[in-house]
């Protein structure tokens, strides 16, 4: 058996019982520093690592009671470094009783976490019993209970927390056909049960039919995301690249702005041009043209862009970004991006806008203009576009009116 004594963890004290506050950062902070204490050390000792990985996950939740977790931040920073710390604890070379003790202790830090902060364990247990046998050994340690707490009976079925664990070990264990019974027992649609069944049939190589499964199991309260991205993963291990692509490659590879999303279809369908990705994106997502304005310039689609940009709302700031980047390679499309910029904050769009905002549009569009050689017939567009605006208290006349004789 591995002893903690020999290595003083910084991380132990650290994480007593109700050792924060309120404040999330300062625990965000912590969780973050002990993660990385415990790979450095597993750099030189994968066994301790793994030993500092499970103490470290028995004292979290004790030491986090008091957190605020309303904003999810101090969530996500717990399931990130459960993310890191599982497959130190799965690849640890240890013999079966350092294994079944790891297990026990993890199970009891599980079953008492009272406000779900490691909750995402469950779906990592599979990968924690680290072989077919350990795992099939947990998974008959719980499906009785699964099975009771699914039981059509209204006096014995209830809430197991241990349900996700008992899939988890089952799809390890490879029985997959008892995983499809007893999923078959849930009275609801939950796509965090119903991917193991996807696995399952994928994993039995009824891959047509996991597809069908994941869309017939398709819940009102599901992610349409994660649905996609596990058929995609299911389609792209058939081959059917181009099949994928039109059923779930843009919903599967959504980010978190437009420009990252864009990049990704790219990269993960390499066979598609990047114009036509990105007419494809902009048809999935009708009435937001003007936010693929940045991914349209990335990909060198300058016409497109500008386009994209004048059909709906699009950032004033990246606009003019755009047109103070591009003033002296590409001044026709700087030029046309600082005209499009003027145009939304007359029509009072971007958000947290000032003066400093409104001035840099007309400065960088000028300087744009100068390149251009069309500096006289640019003021009179801009003195044009600025003489008809209405909205509100008419800001944009307010800053610029003086300079292009408006007032």
């Amino acid at each position: 058996m591995v002893k903690t004594e020999r290595h003083k963890w910084q991380f132990r004290s650290r994480f007593r019982r109700n050792a924060f506050g309120w404040r999330s950062q300062p625990a965000i902070q912590r969780i973050r520093e002990a993660t990385a204490e415990i790979k450095q050390v597993g750099r030189g000792d994968a066994v301790l690592a793994a030993e500092g990985a499970v103490l470290f996950l028995e004292k979290l939740s004790p030491a986090l009671e008091h957190v605020d977790s309303s904003s999810g931040a101090i969530g996500s920073a717990v399931n990130k470094a459960i993310d890191a710390l599982v497959p130190i604890i799965a690849r640890a070379p240890v013999d079966a009783a350092t294994r079944d003790a790891w297990l026990e202790r993890l199970w009891e830090a599980y079953e008492e976490d009272g406000i779900s902060y490691i909750e995402s364990l469950g779906d990592h247990w599979g990968n924690l019993c680290a072989s077919a046998e350990v795992a099939s050994r947990w998974a008959d340690r719980l499906i009785g209970v699964c099975r009771l707490a699914w039981s059509p009976d209204p006096n014995l079925r209830g809430f197991f927390k241990g349900t996700t664990n008992c899939l988890s070990a089952l799809l390890t264990a490879q029985r997959y056909p008892e995983m499809l019974e007893l999923l078959d027992l849930a009275p609801f649609n939950m796509w965090h049960y119903n991917w193991y069944g996807v696995k399952a049939l994928a994993a039995m190589g009824k891959k047509a039919e996991a597809i069908r499964y994941a869309e017939q199991k398709r819940g009102r309260n599901d992610s349409p995301v994660a649905i996609a991205r596990t058929c995609e993963e299911v389609m792209l291990s058939s081959g059917l690249v181009e099949e994928t692509y039109q059923r779930y490659g843009l919903e599967a590879n959504r980010a978190g702005t437009y420009l990252a999303w864009f990049r990704a279809v790219v990269k993960k369908y390499p066979h598609k041009e990047p114009a036509e990705v990105l007419a494809d994106l902009v048809e999935f997502m009708p009435g937001e043209e003007g936010k693929w304005f940045a991914a349209a310039k990335s990909a060198g689609l300058y016409d497109e862009a500008i386009a994209l940009a004048r059909q709906t709302p699009c950032s004033p700031q990246t606009l003019t970004r755009a047109a103070r980047d591009f003033a002296d390679k590409n001044p026709e499309f700087a030029l046309e991006a600082g005209m499009t910029a003027l145009f939304w904050l007359v029509e009072g769009y971007g958000y947290d806008i000032t003066s400093v905002d409104v001035q840099d549009a007309y400065s960088h569009t000028m300087a744009a203009a100068n390149n251009a050689g069309c500096v006289e017939a640019t003021r009179r567009r801009i003195r044009d576009l600025v003489s008809q605006e209405s909205f509100g208290e008419c800001f944009v006349t307010k800053i610029l009116g003086r300079e292009l004789g408006l007032r």
